[in-house]
């Protein structure tokens, strides 16, 4: 695991993104103890940058500060990714339906080629695919003129990161390309009802799967508040 930093960059955000990134992949677990003095030993910084970063992950619901205790990996809160998910599926089916409203053939043109390129990757490679989901549904909120929309979502959906991250390794992949590709088939017919309608069911697909992913990793999750 590298703690380097750019040392022509900003520390504090190098230091956060590290952090939130490895807690995400679950390389850094729940219930890990993470201390000022040795994150900034590790990284060659002074306690204040590692201080404000943690600041940051502890409002975005993956560190717990405890005074006089120390500060802790945040277990994955169960309320959180279905509220999460819930905010998630009422913005982008609206994106959607208002893409299917007014088929635009270059953004057919491009989300072809993100489908394409999320079928070449090997099975093996799950990674890779999700920064590619991201991509796609990225490449809609911009398309449908919704940015500030796409904003909200990711500052909401990091637990749902998590719960992605757990499931790599039977990362339903070809089922979620297809669904993609049933997106991306209601907008071209302008079909609004049906672009909705499928956008609906791809984000439901965490419902079905998160009671056995919560069976198969019981230590990193938490019901409670």
């Amino acid at each position: 695991m590298s703690w380097s930093l750019e040392l022509t960059a900003p520390a504090r955000p190098q230091i956060e993104n590290l952090l939130r990134n490895r807690i995400l992949k679950g390389e850094i677990p729940p219930g890990t103890a993470l201390s000022e003095a040795e994150m900034a030993r590790r990284f060659s910084v002074s306690r204040q940058p590692v201080r404000e970063a943690f600041l940051k992950l502890s409002e975005d619901g993956l560190l717990e500060i405890r005074p006089q205790r120390g500060t802790f990996v945040r277990k994955i809160n169960k309320a959180a990714v279905m509220d999460a998910r819930f905010v998630r599926e009422a913005i982008e089916a609206s994106i959607v339906r208002e893409l299917a409203e007014r088929s635009d053939p270059g953004l057919i043109v491009r989300l072809r080629v993100l489908v394409a390129a999320q079928e070449a990757l090997s099975a093996d490679r799950p990674d890779d695919f999700m920064k590619l989901d991201e991509e796609f549904h990225w490449t809609l909120a911009d398309a449908g003129g919704r940015l500030y929309g796409w904003k909200v979502i990711e500052d909401v959906k990091l637990q749902m990161d998590r719960v992605r991250y757990l499931t790599l390794r039977s990362f339903p992949m070809d089922k979620l390309i297809c669904q993609h590709r049933s997106i991306v088939d209601a907008i071209q017919r302008t079909s609004p009802d049906e672009a909705e309608s499928e956008m609906r069911q791809h984000l439901r697909l965490i419902l079905d799967d998160l009671p056995s992913i919560e069976a198969r990793h019981p230590d990193f999750f938490t019901s409670s508040a």
